[in-house]
């Protein structure tokens, strides 16, 4: 192959790798993508080291993480749902990286996709295990504020369950 060839082959392999289409991630999230154009990717496989405390095994559960990777939501109430009538709630675990040296509220701020309508929630004692009822259904982007940092994700809430 001429010197040509090589320059092209070059070029070809670096222009590929710079245009995956993949985004950057944090170190130990999966990429997120989107769901019907709106919601962070709801993960089925093993959760990170760093958030798999008080799991047995290769714990397998819903989860989701932020955009940052600072903070990962397992959802044990997955599909979250705006009128759950099993009787069951939207339980979410939150697991933030690293882990809160105090135990300042979560603070939770929720957007409705292509509205204006905007919701508080909070944590009492920081991240961990909640319940997050929101009044809609459809796409909320969260804004989450703790102990000094802040990530975001989207949630989707469905109607009701099936």
């Amino acid at each position: 192959m001429g010197s040509w060839g090589r320059v092209l082959l070059v070029s070809a392999v670096l222009l590929a790798g710079c245009t995956s289409g993949q985004p950057a991630t944090p170190d130990g999230a999966p990429a997120t993508g989107t769901s019907a154009g709106c919601g962070s990717r709801v993960e089925t496989g093993a959760l990170p080291d760093w958030a798999d405390a008080g799991f047995s095994g290769d714990a397998r559960v819903p989860h989701v993480f932020g955009a940052k990777g600072d903070i990962v939501a397992v959802l044990f109430g997955h599909p979250l749902t705006q009128v759950r009538r099993d009787g069951s709630n939207n339980k979410i675990l939150w697991v933030p990286r690293p882990a809160p040296t105090s135990s300042d509220t979560l603070a939770i701020t929720a957007t409705l996709d292509g509205t204006d309508t905007r919701v508080a929630r909070e944590v009492a004692g920081g991240p961990g295990p909640s319940i997050i009822d929101l009044p809609q259904a459809g796409c909320w982007h969260l804004e989450l504020r703790w102990a000094g940092h802040t990530d975001t994700m989207a949630l989707v809430y469905a109607e009701q369950l099936p």
